[in-house]
């Protein structure tokens, strides 16, 4: 059985068991249930679906625009086309697994919310990053911004880290490249220029996927944890936090 098949397969075996506890799709598909809607779908259909849902999965979040360095403009995303067209079909399938697919389409920001969604431990410098990029993406669209997308600096993010006291020295490139490149991975952010080249003027675009973690006070707080102890916070807690994060 082929690769593609075989998820396919696997997926028609998920929601089966969506009927079994009686779930039907509302709107216009109410009378049909999950099983019957997915074998109305081509299997062109089916398989672009299915690779939707293991995007989902392995990066969280989907954009409705992303930034193309090609032609460095921001472009719609097919993925996010995809999933608007079948949002309920794709609500019921998640919720077999206990996790809920959030819609903003005033953000043009869809994602998976319970659940391992992150599939993977955020170091300690991406979690500062992560923090501080929320600060900063706050406090521009805090003025008058007419994007949703804020642009910042590789440099400006370091010197808001070192303003909490949670950075007592830049980072190593290495390690700053590997957590730029697992953020961009989250579509948390996306750097303009490539990371071989990265240096403190390297322009970050942060994407609204931000405006899912926490609260600009709540993460105040947690930076001032970081600088509080001699170790730099409580790495731990630190991770339980951005794992929960509310809507």
């Amino acid at each position: 059985m082929c690769v593609k098949k075989l998820y396919i397969w696997q997926n028609t075996i998920i929601i089966k068991a969506v009927i079994r506890r009686g779930c039907e799709l509302p709107c216009n598909t109410r009378r049909k249930t999950l099983i019957e809607y997915y074998e109305q779908m081509t299997q062109e259909e089916q398989e672009k679906l299915t690779e939707v849902i293991e995007l989902l999965y392995r990066q969280t979040y989907l954009l409705e625009r992303k930034y193309d360095r090609r032609t460095g403009r921001m472009q719609y995303t097919k993925e996010y086309r995809i999933c608007t067209a079948h949002l309920e079909f794709l609500r019921a399938y998640f919720a077999v697994a206990g996790i809920a697919l959030m819609d903003n389409s005033h953000m043009g920001l869809i994602y998976i919310q319970g659940g391992p969604v992150w599939g993977e431990k955020l170091t300690r410098l991406a979690t500062i990053y992560l923090l501080v990029m929320k600060l900063i993406y706050d406090e521009q669209m805090a003025g008058v911004s007419a994007s949703s997308n804020i642009v910042t600096t590789l440099g400006a993010v370091n010197g808001k880290a070192g303003e909490f006291k949670v950075l007592h020295a830049l980072p190593s490139v290495t390690e700053m490249r590997r957590t730029i490149a697992l953020l961009r991975k989250h579509q948390i952010i996306e750097p303009l220029e490539v990371l071989e080249e990265m240096d403190e003027d390297t322009r970050l675009i942060i994407y609204p996927c931000i405006q899912a973690v926490l609260m600009g006070d709540d993460i105040r707080e947690l930076l001032a944890a970081f600088g509080e102890e001699d170790n730099l916070g409580d790495e731990t807690a630190i991770q339980g936090v951005i794992e929960d994060m509310p809507e």
